[in-house]
């Protein structure tokens, strides 16, 4: 017979029903196989566990946890991979497939529009992706010359969402 162990809430205001002493032998499981990205379901708690990259690609440390009842949305910010193009415009990617928001809210203003400075770490959209809200941020420093995707649509991994031009070094 399986022994049975005692599931622990997730952190203060967690998720109730995780065992974190589960989650640490799947990170353990997951580096001992060499694994990028592994997804796990029971008893109703869906977990998602991706590395991050070691080579300026996707930087994203994202674990969810979703259980099948409602959840609070979270804001957890996810760095956009991104890439040179010819020339000088550096093209910041969708790290994730979801949905495509300009504007924190309906009917706020756009974090950024076409001819805005940035900063890196600078919030540029969000993308919806299983009811998280991931906020993605600018790497490079510099003017926005291209918004490539319109609010509220579908995003694949890998679409590119804004060409940067980078600000000069002095």
């Amino acid at each position: 017979m399986a022994k049975k162990t005692k599931a622990e809430p997730l952190g203060a205001g967690g998720i109730k029903g995780v065992d974190l002493a589960e989650v640490e032998r799947l990170l353990a499981f997951m580096q001992k196989h060499g694994l990028e990205e592994f997804e796990y379901e029971r008893a109703g708690v869906h977990v998602r566990l991706k590395k991050a990259s070691l080579h300026g690609g996707v930087a994203a440390r994202t674990v969810q946890v979703v259980e099948s009842a409602a959840l609070p949305e979270a804001h957890a910010p996810v760095p956009a991979p991104a890439a040179k193009t010819s020339g000088d415009t550096h093209v910041i990617k969708s790290p994730i497939v979801g949905t495509f928001y300009s504007a924190p809210s309906p009917g706020a203003d756009p974090f950024v529009t076409r001819g805005a400075k940035i900063d890196v770490g600078q919030v540029l959209c969000i993308i919806e992706a299983m009811k998280l809200m991931n906020e993605i941020e600018s790497d490079v420093a510099g003017e926005i010359v291209d918004v490539f995707v319109e609010n509220g649509s579908p995003v694949e991994y890998g679409q590119a969402l804004f060409g940067i031009r980078p600000h000069k070094k002095k």
